[in-house]
């Protein structure tokens, strides 16, 4: 995990499909590297207002990326317990240091 890959000098966004084929735009907060595997850390942007409460936290989204033979980058989710549990991990220890709340 490298915290030069943090973004926090220009908005980087990532523009996604569901199953519906509905569109939605994330900001781009994070790429972590782990154990070769590399992920992207994803907020959404498209909610539709965000209440005046304290306690209110967005979902952050975290997608593993994967390269075609061509080298296309796809997103994908993370299917197996034991690499969720090791990239949540990494990522709250990313922002621990970075002291990001």
């Amino acid at each position: 995990m490298s915290n030069e890959d943090f973004f926090d000098e220009e908005l980087a966004t990532v523009l996604l499909m569901d199953e519906e084929g509905n569109e939605h735009l994330f900001e781009l907060l994070a790429e972590l590297d782990i154990e070769g595997d590399s992920y992207k850390v994803l907020a959404p942007m498209d909610v539709e207002e965000y209440p005046d409460d304290d306690d209110f936290e967005v979902e952050i989204v975290i997608l593993k990326t994967i390269n075609d033979e061509e080298g296309n980058e796809f997103l994908c989710s993370i299917e197996e317990d034991e690499e969720w549990e090791r990239v949540a991990d990494a990522w709250q220890e990313f922002m621990d240091e970075e002291e990001i709340y």
